[in-house]
């Protein structure tokens, strides 16, 4: 099947952003399903290894961490290229991570950072049952978090409502609220 032309009013490569638990796959489906793009989930793209250690309770490390981000931004690259543009949910917590994976890309990336309160992320991954990321690790995702500044491609988004509000919120910032499919 050929490649969709890309859409003119909306980024080729869009990734959700944020700590575990604050809605990045939900809101990220959500996302590519109104925009007609592909999604990926970027622990899909983490070596066994990097899995072992966030199951058992440990932070991964800076080095842990450049491998998944070259793949991953190598493929939000191709699959924007490819397919006309992609959503992709990935922690993304520091800015020299944000930086290496738009690198990899070889194109713009938008980063779309869900924000919002410890108390309501911890809840929600107090009731996850399908997840290997332990609450236990909350705590370092949140000091290792360095939400996105000014100067960055990116937009910050509340996530005191629903998927569809929190989508709905992207969808307006981006400009195309009502233009999707």
């Amino acid at each position: 099947m050929a490649a969709s032309p890309p859409r003119s009013d909306v980024p080729a490569a869009i990734v959700v952003m944020g700590v575990s638990g604050s809605g990045k796959t939900s809101v990220g489906e959500l996302l590519g399903q109104r925009l007609g793009f592909p999604f990926i989930d970027g622990d899909d793209f983490h070596p066994p290894a990097n899995v072992e250690k966030m199951s058992a309770g440990i932070p991964l490390t800076d080095e842990d961490r450049w491998p998944w981000l070259d793949i991953l931004g190598a493929k939000i690259g191709a699959l924007a290229r490819n397919e006309g543009g992609v959503i992709a949910a990935a922690s993304s917590l520091r800015k020299v991570y944000r930086d290496r994976m738009t690198a990899a890309a070889g194109m713009p990336v938008l980063f779309a950072h869900l924000d919002g309160p410890a108390d309501i992320i911890a809840e929600r991954m107090a009731k996850r049952t399908d997840h290997y990321m332990p609450l236990s690790l909350l705590d370092s995702q949140i000091a290792t978090l360095e939400p996105p500044e000014s100067e960055e491609n990116a937009l910050s988004v509340p996530i005191d409502g629903s998927v569809e509000e929190i989508v709905a919120s992207i969808l307006s910032a981006l400009g195309t609220a009502g233009k999707h499919p």
